[in-house]
């Protein structure tokens, strides 16, 4: 989803990182055996004059699958889990407030986790902007690069 994000229009910063979890500055390896707890996630930095954090949130349950508990896509674990962590009581109202209408834009019953922020841990330099580096891995060519096709195409006044 930090691909995602570097488009958009407002978005100052992005960072893939660590948080949720009870282990201090985890590592990938130790997060992806599940026992740390904690959840891989993007931090962002926006500017909300001009987008809101509502809708970022809207793109969040546009780029992947609320409705797959510790999944996504072939990624499976408590680190793939949709969660949203809120920074402020103003977060949180708006954030149960696009779960709301986004359960009516999903077949199936969403799963995402709503809790306060928790510590956050920048992932290590190799995951930083993975998808720029790597965009023939994988991965990134059939999971990441059509969910910034769609991206592109559904939020195309939102692009930089």
């Amino acid at each position: 989803m930090e691909a995602v994000y570097q488009e958009a229009r407002g978005v100052a910063h992005v960072e893939a990182g660590y948080t949720g979890g009870a282990v201090p500055h985890p590592t990938y390896e130790q997060i992806c055996t599940g026992g740390t707890g904690h959840a891989e996630v993007v931090r962002l930095e926006f500017d909300p004059a001009v987008i809101s954090y509502h809708d970022i949130l809207e793109i969040f349950f546009t780029i992947h699958d609320p409705t797959t508990l510790n999944r996504q896509g072939n990624d499976v674990g408590t680190q793939y889990r949709s969660v949203i962590y809120y920074q402020s009581a103003e977060q949180e109202k708006v954030a149960r407030k696009v779960l709301a209408e986004m359960a009516g834009v999903w077949d199936a019953p969403i799963v995402t986790e709503l809790a306060p922020a928790q510590p956050y841990y920048k992932a290590e330099e190799y995951h930083q902007h993975y998808v720029e580096q790597h965009p023939l891995q994988g991965y990134c060519a059939c999971v990441v690069a059509p969910k910034v096709e769609k991206f592109r195409a559904m939020y195309a006044h939102r692009l930089k």
